[in-house]
């Protein structure tokens, strides 16, 4: 089992959780490497997994008090027989968080069978995304925007990351351009298309900001979706922010850094299937809301795309990297699919008409 040399040792560990739990020593640790920002371990007792045990990374989240505090509001709100939210568990101290010299962690509850998926082909799973999606809205209808904190101030900001990337042009190497020169040019023509569709008149939500399908948590025995999980981004938004999100790996099975981009897609059947599970709840949006889906769809993808090959121009400082072009990898692949998903956009436009009802 490797830790990882920025945590430390078994027994580092345990004393973390010793600030949860009385009897840490009696708990093991499985690091998880899923994700891209926090550093996340498994926590077992025997062989039976118990907790989630994570350090949040204080350099990307500047305000930790004001995150923990967004998901304590939030965790009140998320519940219902069909939303099953994992629950944070304050220190021995009563605090939501232990900030210690090693970091900010906190502890998560490990739900019994249940599990995450990368990417899907079945169409039932999409579905119980929508639903799933859509409840969350639901429950989260009523919460005042301005009551949250901005954990990542303009985190879906387009002219802000436009503007980075082209400060990351001017400061990268001859070299770096060289490489990244098939996604500056894809990087040109969507940021054109999404200036000139450019929704307006929206209204601020409180919305996950991350609904990428590996954060939504699903039954092992019904196949249900049972929660959102990973609530850092949990601030203010626009839905469109949540479905394009969701909608970029739920209509597509090639992973974030596919480096075939033939094996790119948009998958009709499963887009249709995830708006039928959003329509589940009746009437949730306005009809100005509805007509932003597809724009999201494009935009979400050409997003986190261009963050990737920020990232990459700017040396992979910001995300974990497992090989050296892995970030450029990642940016061709999304710039991909919002290429295609401009292309599909009057089918889904069409399709959101047909199956959604707008708000009165």
């Amino acid at each position: 089992m490797e830790l990882g040399e920025s945590i430390g040792t078994t027994e580092a560990l345990r004393d973390i959780l010793g600030c949860f739990v009385p009897d840490a020593d009696s708990h093991s640790f499985v690091a998880i490497h899923s994700g891209f920002i926090n550093d996340t371990f498994l926590v077992r007792k025997g062989s039976e997994p118990f907790y989630i045990l994570q350090r949040i990374n204080h350099e990307v989240f500047k305000d930790v008090d004001g995150l923990m505090g967004n998901i304590a509001k939030a965790t009140k709100k998320l519940r219902a027989a069909d939303y099953r939210p994992m629950a944070v568990f304050p220190t021995m101290d009563g605090t939501p968080h232990a900030a210690l010299p090693s970091g900010h962690w906190r502890l998560l509850e490990y739900i019994p069978e249940s599990i995450t998926y990368d990417t899907t082909t079945d169409v039932a799973i999409a579905q119980e995304a929508g639903r799933l999606i859509g409840k969350f809205h639901l429950l989260m209808q009523g919460e005042l925007p301005d009551d949250y904190c901005d954990t990542l101030p303009q985190f879906h900001d387009l002219e802000l990351r436009y503007a980075q990337y082209q400060q990351a042009l001017k400061d990268t190497t001859p070299e770096r351009l060289t490489l990244a020169e098939q996604a500056l040019q894809k990087v040109d023509a969507i940021y054109a298309h999404l200036q000139q569709g450019r929704p307006e008149k929206l209204p601020l939500r409180v919305c996950h900001n991350d609904t990428k399908l590996n954060n939504i948590l699903f039954s092992k025995d019904t196949g249900k979706a049972l929660c959102l999980i990973d609530l850092d981004t949990l601030m203010r938004g626009y839905f469109h922010y949540d479905f394009g999100d969701a909608v970029r790996i739920i209509a597509n099975t090639a992973p974030e850094d596919e480096k075939n981009l033939q094996l790119i897609s948009f998958h009709k059947e499963r887009f249709t299937a995830f708006v039928a599970g959003l329509a589940m709840h009746g009437p949730l949006l306005g009809k100005e809301e509805l007509e932003a889906l597809p724009y999201g769809t494009i935009l979400m993808p050409f997003l986190h795309g261009i963050r990737a090959l920020t990232d990459y121009l700017n040396f992979d400082a910001y995300y974990k990297i497992t090989y050296p072009t892995q970030n450029l990898d990642r940016a061709l692949s999304l710039l991909r699919f919002s290429e295609i998903a401009m292309a599909a956009e009057p089918y889904m436009s069409t399709t959101v008409k047909q199956r959604l009802m707008p708000l009165e």
